[in-house]
């Protein structure tokens, strides 16, 4: 089995970065900053997730000494640095934006400030926790915005990218604020709610529609919702409208009917008259196959009679968005500010806060970047949540990371909860900050007329 916090989940330019710093015996504090240089063309915010993950990483990160073997007898380093990596250890400090955060293009959501070999050899990772996460997060937000209060349930492990990919956008998509996820798992791991109800094959396994139904219900008297569509959509609730008296003498009640394939808005519809007519307006309507937030805003607005969702693939794959500009950098070292002037990948210096300002509606206004220690009107987003290695505090439950999601969507300017064209939300650069820029690109100046 893999170790997901193995130190080697890494890119090998760290290491070789590492032993020039050991040979070097630079070893300074440095500042590195994890933010997203743009956002995607069709996301108006983001949703800062997994930074639980991260800090477990970094509370385990160590070289186990097969690790080191391996490094040995690879031949790329010499045995003095290996030797050095025995002792490696995360003693740093790290700040950050609490998960379920909104957070736009250019913030900081979390900064690292340690030793550099330590700062700089758990990029890869972290980028990697936090990449996913937030992605799956800001596209499970922008669902459930588009489902106005319908049930939502993460279907998408199959078309995941890999098995942690898939437990993570569970626990991504429920802390943004879908309903629950049908991987056990997840469940098991993240305490999320789990949903499921039946595959097409046990339909096909048996001689008749009917009898399927009526055996899954017994089997599963407590969770009655039966795929409808195998054959004929119609005329599976038929079958379901016949079953149903027969199922309440038993006591078994049917809770929904789910619906996989063809216009769901049409099929929806159909569904609803069947079930009505004979009675039964009790039981819901689910559908899945192929959904997005896109999909779910025209059958939400269009009027289907649908009760709850299960969004898989487009959801976990975020296929609209399938990656974010997210970058990590060192924007200080020895107390000196630091920036990348490279074209198109320019980087602002300095460690940072971010303050957010509201309007009198109590939704986001505006936000203001500037340096670390200066007052800006607004509340402050980034916390301390390390120090020397050590938490500050347990681990969030995530019931509590995901009540603070519902409130910052609650919170969204008006034009930021619809799907179509956004204006951009105000994002202003502090006096003090441009200041340390200027300072930062004297600095460049003057080193490279030493070298000349």
């Amino acid at each position: 089995m893999i170790n997901m916090n193995s130190i080697l989940l890494t890119d090998l330019y760290m290491l070789t970065m590492l032993e020039g710093f050991y040979k070097e015996s630079l070893n300074g504090i440095a500042s590195y900053e994890f933010f997203v240089r743009r956002l995607p063309e069709n996301r108006g915010f983001l949703v800062a997730a997994g930074l639980e993950q991260a800090l477990e990483y970094l509370e385990e990160a160590r070289f186990t000494s097969e690790e080191l073997e391996w490094l040995r007898h690879s031949g790329r380093f010499s045995p003095e640095f290996i030797d050095h990596l025995a002792g490696w250890r995360f003693t740093g400090d790290v700040d950050a934006m609490p998960e379920g955060t909104v957070f736009f293009a250019s913030e900081p959501i979390l900064r690292v400030t340690a030793p550099i070999s330590q700062a700089q050899l758990i990029e890869s990772r972290l980028i990697n926790l936090l990449n996913l996460q937030s992605m799956i997060a800001s596209k499970a937000a922008r669902c459930v915005l588009a489902a106005d209060h319908r049930l939502l349930v993460d279907f998408g492990l199959r078309r995941a990218h890999g098995a942690e990919a898939g437990l993570l956008a569970s626990r991504a998509s429920y802390l943004a604020g879908f309903d629950g996820t049908a991987t056990v798992l997840a469940g098991m791991m993240f305490a999320i709610p789990i949903y499921g109800t039946m595959a097409h094959a046990y339909v096909q396994a048996h001689d008749s529609e009917q009898a399927a139904f009526e055996s899954f219900a017994r089997a599963q008297p407590g969770n009655v919702v039966l795929l409808i569509d195998t054959y004929d959509t119609e005329q599976g609730a038929r079958a379901v409208a016949d079953l149903a008296p027969r199922l309440h003498e038993s006591g078994i009640t049917i809770k929904a009917v789910r619906l996989d394939s063809g216009d769901l808005a049409v099929h929806s519809r159909n569904v609803r008259k069947i079930l009505d007519d004979a009675g039964l307006k009790n039981i819901g309507i689910f559908c899945s196959g192929n959904l997005d937030e896109y999909r779910l805003r025209d059958l939400v607005q269009g009027g289907a009679p649908i009760d709850g969702f299960g969004v898989g693939t487009r959801l976990d794959t975020s296929e609209d968005a399938p990656s974010l500009e997210c970058v990590y950098k060192l924007v200080e070292y020895s107390g000196q500010p630091r920036r990348k002037r490279s074209e198109g990948k320019a980087t602002w210096p300095g460690r940072k806060q971010v303050f957010r300002q509201y309007g009198d509606s109590g939704r986001m206004e505006s936000d203001a970047i500037t340096v670390w220690g200066d007052i800006q009107p607004g509340k402050p987003l980034l916390e301390p949540v390390v120090r020397n290695g050590k938490r500050l505090r347990p681990a969030e439950a995530l019931s509590k990371i995901r009540e603070r999601s519902t409130q910052q969507r609650e919170r969204l300017p008006e034009y930021l909860c619809s799907l179509g064209t956004q204006p951009h939300y105000s994002i202003r650069i502090a006096q003090g900050l441009e200041e340390l820029a200027k300072r930062a690109d004297e600095s460049i100046a003057q080193g490279r007329g030493s070298l000349e």
